[in-house]
């Protein structure tokens, strides 16, 4: 990467001023994270990783009644990025005054988008606003990325729910088997989108863990590790999955 853009469409405002105590360097910020997602997501000096020669950072008021966080933007076929954030969202993350969530939540969320720049998208089912599958598959590695990283914590888990449910339900149950079955397993799972056509769950996990792995088993063994469900309960899914296979 060669060059990062900060433009403070809020200058001279409290959101601007809590963002700045947020993140008093952001270019600094952006090009040591973006290395840390590129890690993250990559093996060491892979070829596969997007050429991105800028990344801008917009930080703007995404207006009354937006329910969005921060976005990225640009195709894939364009060497910049560039990613907003909602001085809505920088306000909110501050009701509270207190300075610690309030820097972990920026970083977070940063995090989160710099995942949207340089992951690889899925092949064969359609696009982001098309497929469900897509959409989870992408949302929930932004998330893993963010958990991996240190962004979120245990609390900040949901319970329950569907590996395809995205975001933090799909994100938390990738890191769960970066960290239980293959420390490589973000960076296979995100090449598997080379790979894995049409892509789908069930296929990308065979491709990344092997054809000994179940996508539906896995999803109980994560769920019955984390206390979601009893042991029992699980055991009894588990022999229904076999059943109707």
């Amino acid at each position: 990467m060669e060059e990062i853009v900060f433009e403070n469409g809020v200058a001279a405002t409290r959101e601007s001023d809590i963002f700045n105590l947020a993140l008093p360097d952001p270019e600094l910020f952006l090009f040591s994270e973006s290395d840390r997602v590129i890690k993250t997501l990559y093996y060491r000096n892979d070829s596969l990783v997007p050429s991105v020669k800028t990344i801008r950072l917009l930080l703007k008021d995404f207006g009354e009644g937006s329910d969005i966080i921060a976005s990225k933007h640009n195709d894939y076929e364009s060497t910049s990025r560039t990613i907003e954030y909602n001085t809505r969202w920088v306000a909110y993350s501050f009701e509270k005054k207190d300075t610690a969530y309030l820097k972990a939540e920026t970083k977070g969320v940063l995090c989160h988008e710099l995942t949207h720049v340089f992951q690889l998208r899925p092949k064969g089912i359609g696009n982001y606003y098309s497929n469900k599958v897509y959409w989870a598959y992408v949302e929930g590695m932004a998330d893993a990325v963010r958990c991996l990283n240190g962004y979120f914590t245990e609390s900040d888990r949901k319970k329950g729910g569907n590996y395809a449910d995205g975001y933090r339900y799909t994100g938390f149950f990738f890191a769960w088997l970066t960290l239980n079955k293959d420390a490589d397993f973000l960076r296979k799972i995100n090449r598997s989108s080379l790979h894995v056509v049409p892509w789908s769950f069930d296929g990308a996990i065979k491709y990344a863990l092997g054809d000994q792995y179940n996508i539906d088993m896995l999803w109980l063994e994560y769920l019955s590790d984390k206390g979601d469900i009893t042991p029992e309960m699980a055991k009894k899914l588990e022999n229904n999955i076999r059943y109707a296979q």
